[in-house]
């Protein structure tokens, strides 16, 4: 039975789950061909040749987010509303980072409520600041920003989980609803502007996680890129999340995934291993996931900073006379510097606690140390603030009743709007900056004070201090937070340690100016030169080179809903077609076919492996016929495929890769290695059961020519791990023995050497040739990695030998994934509906052949 999640919300807009208007449509902003506007509007299934081709030939950005870069207000004399850009913010920055010749244009929402009558207008005023805006209806904003977003995604992304109703609210579907259809109205604002063939787009953080399911619907080849501003938790805690795979899914979609931190993007690649089963791999120095096809590809980089925005701000003559003012009012004293939004996770309380301990601790710091924590507005409004409020104030007053005197305060709680002069001054002047959350994305307030320590020309001049002077700046910051690990001068501490805190900031404090400046060098090398266009333009680059092949590859859509992903393969790979292989089965004389067992013939889920007797009966059939020379070819042993496979007399089989084979079942078995050396076997056993031992859920399969260790129950992460710690131990006490070592899908197996499938597909087609039979039909069928041995060895045999005929080659891999061979088949299944249809062909007279033929129509 489905799960609820797996409904087609694509449609949910237009349903009747929640009352959501038409998204207002004006005039489509892209001509995909000269003289003729497209429209773009639906959300067809399409393949390659139903992406929208445009003449234009600029490249663009465009940039999704939910808030637009801007500040909205109505003048007081017309009653119109006012617009004008958001100086401060990130999706402006980012635009440094191009040439002046880029084009950027922002889909995102208002931070106001827009009247549904006066939409229109705004949406074209807008257009002079090239923003396109997403108007949501205020019942859909509020349960997507302020219930799914803020409520449910915001607080599980921090680690916090709705254990019980007073800590956090549990999973409401019908948020989950309101979320997805807010996702789609932002799709349909994306689709209104898209040149699909030039444009990039990119979208920021984790309000719009399904919205690249929308847009690579209905463009599958679509420039993509996500970046997530929050952390991405660990996959213990995203689990919990009824909605996990449909988010995975929606990230997915995407060509390029940017997290700040590797800690973050590990996570991510967690959670897809361990609930879709997908493999990573590092491929020249970038993480690409391989997802059907498409390689996902995986950015790890920190925010920075806009240089030049800060360093403007420092040469104002308000901060400068602000600089002046608190220089003199905190003379004699070492000022320590906090500013953090009012929420949870900020740690503002267990700092103010780690202060505490501090002046109790180190009695002479008492008079002379001052802790500044500025508080930005909250984002948000709810219980848990309110009591983050209320303990900050209550801890703070304690402090300064048990520590403080009528003309000293240990702690100043700045509670109001503090413009950016303002903040910069008290940046330029602190002799310690702290930031103690308990779990943040990234928090540029170390990268702010760092810049602002530095200081510029103008700043000095106006404060009297030398140019030359040295600079120094000191950073407690916590381990938790995204530019932690971008901050190696920086002391890095647990916030929950209130002693460990206290001594850090009791170091930082005390240490000598040398060693300050040494460490305020070394940070501000880094955040000069590691600033927001330097973020933005590695990104860009990155999805340029995720997206360069996207032209070379077929292209299509499959699954409902959340579920939708795009398969991309080789132009050349098709679905075998039933009809195309009976063709050529039937006018020909003198055919080959290799079949793998596990996977191909048997589904790889089923829990019972021998054959059915379907399949039993399609292979006596075959075999019957004296123009085919039929082979199973299987990594199982010699005794189970014998006894499974007894009544089909004619069939060969290849057992354990070919060590072992047998013509048929009256021949005896031959061995491909006459007289090998398995003394290495000796060698192989004790440590496999070691690392059997250390790992639960794997276990050893003993074969008569090779040892198979498999973790496919045991934990994702700690069974590829110890894979890997294998392979390479194996290796070495394997280095003069005639072993080798395979690593395959959730095993590693130690076989003989020049043990493959690829030579016994050799051998027989060999035996063909040299008995005067040459092979006009070869057809091989196989589903994983030592399958695709097979293919390479029947392609290169029979293209070094000079045959009459040149024969029908029909390599076949199962499951729509990247392979050597030309033809897929969708699973097990259809595998063996295509061998029936051969079978029937052999029975059936001429005349009744296409009644018995299954068809099976091509994938374009």
């Amino acid at each position: 039975m489905a799960s609820r999640s797996s409904v087609n919300f694509l449609d949910l807009a237009s349903g009747g789950l929640l009352d959501i208007p038409h998204t207002p449509r004006g005039l489509p902003r892209v001509m995909t061909v000269p003289g003729i506007i497209s429209d773009l509007d639906g959300y067809g299934n399409n393949d390659e040749d139903s992406d929208v081709s445009s003449s234009s030939s600029r490249e663009r950005k465009i940039i999704v987010a939910n808030m637009l870069p801007l500040h909205a207000k109505r003048d007081a004399e017309s009653g119109k509303w006012c617009f004008s850009l958001d100086e401060d913010s990130l999706l402006l920055h980012l635009k440094d980072g191009f040439s002046s010749e880029s084009e950027f244009i922002y889909v995102g929402s208002l931070k106001v409520d827009i009247d549904p009558s006066e939409q229109e207008e705004v949406a074209q005023k807008l257009e002079d600041f090239n923003c396109v805006p997403t108007f949501l209806p205020h019942d859909l904003q509020k349960k997507f920003y302020l219930g799914f977003c803020k409520q449910q995604l915001w607080p599980l992304f921090h680690y916090m989980l709705p254990m019980c109703p007073d800590h956090g609210d549990r999973f409401d579907r019908l948020l989950w609803q309101a979320y997805v259809s807010a996702n789609k109205l932002f799709a349909d604002k994306v689709m209104e502007v898209i040149n699909p063939d030039d444009d990039y787009v990119w979208v920021h953080d984790y309000h719009l996680m399904v919205l690249p399911t929308f847009l690579r619907k209905r463009f599958n080849r679509i420039k993509l890129g996500f970046f997530l501003h929050s952390p991405f938790p660990s996959s213990e805690i995203y689990r919990t999340l009824p909605v996990r795979d449909e988010i995975l899914r929606g990230l997915l979609n995407c060509d390029l995934i940017g997290f700040h931190t590797f800690d973050y993007a590990r996570h991510f690649l967690s959670c897809c291993s361990r609930m879709l089963g997908l493999d990573y791999e590092s491929k020249r120095g970038h993480i690409g996931l391989d997802y059907f096809g498409r390689t996902v590809y995986i950015k790890i980089l920190p925010v920075g900073v806009h240089m030049g925005r800060l360093e403007s701000v420092l040469d104002l003559p308000s901060t400068s006379a602000k600089v002046r003012e608190l220089q003199k009012q905190f003379d004699g004293k070492s000022v320590i510097l906090g500013i953090d939004d009012m929420d949870i996770f900020k740690g503002i309380s267990l700092k103010l606690l780690a202060l505490e301990h501090l002046l109790q601790l180190h009695t002479k710091m008492q008079g002379h140390i001052v802790l500044v924590q500025i508080v930005n507005p909250a984002r948000s409004s709810g219980k848990d603030v309110q009591e983050a409020r209320r303990e900050t104030y209550l801890t703070a007053k304690r402090i300064n009743e048990v520590y403080g005197s009528p003309d000293y305060e240990p702690v100043i709680l700045i509670d109001r709007h503090v413009p950016r002069y303002e903040k910069s001054a008290y940046y330029a002047i602190a002799d310690c900056c702290i930031v103690n959350a308990v779990r943040d994305g990234m928090n540029l307030v170390p990268y702010k004070y760092i810049v602002c320590r530095q200081g510029t020309p103008t700043l000095d001049a106006a404060i009297g201090r030398y140019a030359e002077s040295p600079r120094t700046s000191m950073l407690v910051v916590s381990e938790f937070i995204g530019c932690s690990p971008s901050l190696s001068g920086a002391i890095r501490v647990n916030p929950w340690d209130i002693e460990a805190v206290a001594e850090a900031l009791h170091l930082a404090v005390c240490l000598s100016d040398s060693e300050k400046q040494l460490r305020h060098e070394k940070h501000y090398r880094y955040v000069s030169t590691h600033d927001v266009a330097y973020w933005a333009r590695s990104f860009a680059q990155d999805l340029e080179r995720a997206c360069h092949d996207h032209y070379s590859k077929r292209c299509w859509g499959i699954g409902w809903g959340l579920g939708f992903r795009v398969v991309s393969l080789s132009p050349s790979f098709r679905r075998l077609s039933s009809d195309h292989i009976v063709s050529a089965y039937k006018r020909t004389n003198r055919r080959a076919i290799f079949l793998d067992y596990d996977g191909t013939v048997v589904p790889e889920t089923s829990i019972i492996k021998s054959p059915s007797p379907e399949v039993i009966d399609i292979l006596k059939t075959l075999c019957s016929d004296p123009k085919n020379t039929v082979f199973i070819v299987s990594g199982r042993g010699r005794k189970t495929l014998s006894d499974w496979l007894a009544p089909c007399e004619m069939l060969g089989i290849a057992a354990e890769h070919g060590y072992f084979i047998r013509w048929s079942k009256t021949s005896d078995w031959e061995t491909s290695h006459p007289g090998a050396d398995l003394e290495w076997i000796r060698i192989v056993e004790p440590v496999m059961k070691l690392y059997t031992e250390a790992t639960d859920g794997s276990s050893i399969e003993t074969k008569e020519s090779a040892l198979v260790w498999q973790y496919q129950d045991a934990d994702p992460d700690f069974g590829s791990c110890q894979a890997k710690e294998m392979l390479d131990h194996l290796e070495n006490v394997l280095a003069n023995e005639p072993a080798v070592v395979k690593r395959g899908q959730h095993i590693v197996e130690v076989k003989p050497q020049g043990v493959t499938k690829g030579l016994v597909a050799e051998k027989v087609l060999l035996q063909m040739v040299n008995s005067g039979r040459p092979p006009d039909f070869v057809m091989c069928v196989g589903d994983d990695r030592s399958d695709e041995d097979m293919f390479e060895s029947i392609l290169n045999t029979l293209s070094s030998h000079s045959l009459p005929v040149p024969p029908e080659i029909f390599a076949c891999t199962v499951g729509r994934k990247p392979s050597k061979a030309k033809y897929y088949l969708d699973d097990a299944v259809d595998v063996v509906k295509m061998l029936k249809g051969l079978a029937d062909a052999t029975n059936s007279k001429p005349r009744y052949l296409a009644q018995n033929q299954v068809s099976f129509e091509s994938a374009v």
